[in-house]
């Protein structure tokens, strides 16, 4: 349920707000156990999602680090050869 979950410190371009909502979804959701909320707790769902896309947020602005920032590519290109080698084993 949490594989969109990335490290999103430190990488050029920077994390858009788009993976930031999108990290909290999925971290709202690994929380409380469901993808989608009944009506009755929609609102504090939907609340939960917001203020941890905040402080995500304001996370990240806060961070500093003198490495270079992280190609996305490079890093994606990364995580595919790792997932090759571990799905190709049996």
């Amino acid at each position: 349920m949490c594989r969109n979950i990335h490290t999103l410190h430190n990488f050029e371009p920077p994390a858009t707000p788009d993976e930031v909502h999108a990290a909290a979804l999925q971290y709202v959701r690994k929380i409380s156990g469901t993808t989608k909320p009944s009506q009755a707790n929609q609102a504090a769902f939907d609340l939960a999602v917001e203020e941890i896309t905040a402080a995500t947020t304001r996370l990240l602005d806060g961070l500093t680090t003198n490495a270079p920032p992280k190609d996305r590519e490079v890093e994606a290109a990364k995580a595919r050869a790792r997932a090759e080698i571990r799905y190709t084993r049996v």
